[in-house]
């Protein structure tokens, strides 16, 4: 199932900022999407975007801070975070599927409808 690839992960310190990057199989998906997730914790849908737009979703938890985008001449997806925060160290994945609402971010519907992951990307923010 992981036929995206993301790229972009490291560390950095609290305040500072960082870019992630995501292409492969599943980029013309209907939605395209991040998630993130530490040890022992659900993964966390923060920010999908429709391909073409029309409907961008950002987690309470990263609103205002993280961007997301896409080029589409570069079939890439991109998650522009600022401001980072001690509490958003996880691993971050890109996804593609067919809906953006965050309702099917639980795991009973997570992999239903997101069919395409990348095998993620550790970003660490220390304090």
């Amino acid at each position: 199932q992981e036929q995206l690839v993301e790229s972009g992960g490291g560390s950095v310190q609290a305040g500072g900022s960082l870019k992630l990057s995501c292409t492969g199989t599943g980029y013309n998906s209907y939605c395209m999407g991040w998630f993130r997730q530490v040890p022992g914790k659900e993964r966390e849908g923060i920010a999908t975007m429709r391909s073409g737009g029309g409907y961008t979703y950002y987690s309470d938890s990263v609103k205002g801070r993280f961007i997301i985008s896409q080029d589409n001449a570069k079939n890439t997806l991109y998650l522009q975070m600022n401001s980072l925060k001690p509490e958003d160290t996880a691993m971050y994945y890109c996804a593609a599927g067919s809906s953006c609402v965050p309702d099917y971010f639980t795991a009973m519907w997570v992999q239903r409808i997101w069919r395409y992951w990348g095998q993620g990307t550790q970003v660490t923010v220390s304090s």
